[in-house]
């Protein structure tokens, strides 16, 4: 069995909405008093033992028994913060995942979003149309594929443009792909070109954000405007002591239009990027039994500010994690190697070039092409390095099969 999970547009009723954004300020609220406590409680003793996501749920009930209110939203998403909550400290806990201490969440994000889980048939697709949500009853969607499979559980989420959505998670049976095709292919991943395989194949750099860059630029310079006049517009009334002040930026609707045109063009760019790396992955995986790539620090690498903007366009990231739940799906396999050294070593003789061991990353980058000088082979430099990550991921394989 495995999990996919479904993305769909909700078109909810005003007595939904309302009820969904109730449920946001609940689930925000019950994270922040969770993560007060769980601060305060190591403040004042610091040997005290965390309290994990069993021991929050006990809290839940004398939390609802102080705020009546918590009763009226859904009680799965109130436990789903908890345990959301449980695993961004066992993150933080573990230094190799951590992304810092848990941070308190603010109402004035414009994105948010609550999971809930399916106890019994609370959440059910009735047709191709209508889905069925704890509290909210049969709510409209539209989505390119139909759900098969049993649900798992279902997150509702408002993206900074005001849209709604749900990602369904359901489990269904691996889709293996027979016949096997027995082919396997190394990967290296670059700027130029955005996949260079073993084989020789190269799969070209698209620039999703060209025909919108200068477009989002122009509107990003109209909401800093925008934002700063309306800062203003709030300070003068403070100090005015207006009858009625304005006192958020919601109330400025020039600005929030402007906002609002951003997050669209940046949503368009995005779902382009999608659109090819899915379809990209799709071939991939459907090509070959054994896919190799290298495991890039794609976070450490977006600090050089001359390529973080063409790194991000080129969504490294997102390519390998849907390469890796598609081979599960599908029965295929991927290895993810260390790239250390795959462009400087021959793949033909496999001795490691020295000559380029006194460049700075500049300098190295500039090189597209040499000459090994050992055996004499001309190469490719990201083609090579595509055959010497097939060659470690091959070998990887041997090694496991040994010591199995």
């Amino acid at each position: 069995m495995t999990l996919k999970a479904f993305k769909m547009r909700l078109y909810p009723n005003q007595k939904q909405i309302k009820q969904i954004k109730q449920t946001f300020g609940s689930t925000r609220f019950v994270w922040n008093q969770m993560l007060a406590r769980q601060s305060a409680r190591h403040k004042n003793n610091p040997n005290a033992k965390y309290q994990n996501n069993y021991a929050m749920d006990l809290m839940l009930t004398t939390l609802k028994a102080e705020y009546p209110w918590l009763k009226d939203v859904d009680n799965t998403a109130l436990q789903a913060t908890n345990s959301n909550l449980h695993d961004a400290f066992q993150r933080f806990f573990n230094k190799k995942l951590s992304n810092g201490y848990p941070c308190f969440k603010s109402k004035k994000n414009y994105a948010q979003s609550y999971t809930t889980k399916n106890n019994g048939q609370s959440i059910k697709v009735i047709d191709d149309h209508h889905l069925k949500l704890p509290k909210l009853g049969k709510v409209y969607f539209r989505a390119g594929r139909i759900l098969t499979g049993k649900v798992k559980r279902a997150t509702v989420r408002i993206n900074s443009q005001g849209q709604y959505y749900a990602i369904v998670l359901v489990e269904s049976e691996k889709q293996v792909l027979k016949p096997k095709t027995k082919q396997v292919v190394g990967i290296d991943l670059g700027l130029d070109s955005l996949m260079i395989l073993s084989n020789g194949q190269k799969v070209n750099m698209v620039h999703f954000d060209n025909d919108a860059k200068q477009q989002i630029r122009v509107w990003e310079r109209k909401t800093a405007r925008r934002r700063q006049n309306a800062l203003k517009e709030i300070a003068f009334d403070k100090h005015e002591k207006v009858l009625f002040p304005r006192t958020s930026l919601r109330q400025f609707p020039r600005y929030q239009q402007a906002r609002l045109t951003v997050a669209k063009l940046k949503r368009q760019v995005s779902d382009r990027r999608n659109d090819k790396l899915q379809k990209l992955t799709t071939q991939l995986v459907q090509g070959y039994d054994v896919i190799v790539v290298e495991k890039l620090n794609t976070q450490g690498m977006l600090k050089n500010h001359h390529l973080a903007r063409a790194i991000s366009n080129a969504g490294w990231g997102n390519l390998v994690r849907m390469l890796q739940y598609k081979c599960d799906w599908y029965g295929k396999q991927l290895i993810i190697v260390d790239p250390k050294y795959t462009s400087r070593i021959c793949s033909a003789c496999g001795q490691h070039n020295h000559q380029f061991d006194g460049l700075s990353q500049h300098e190295w980058l500039a090189v597209r092409e040499w000459q090994c000088p050992t055996c004499g082979t001309h190469l490719d430099r990201d083609l090579n390095a595509s055959q010497n990550i097939l060659k470690r991921g091959l070998a990887q394989i041997e090694k496991e099969k040994a010591l199995a």
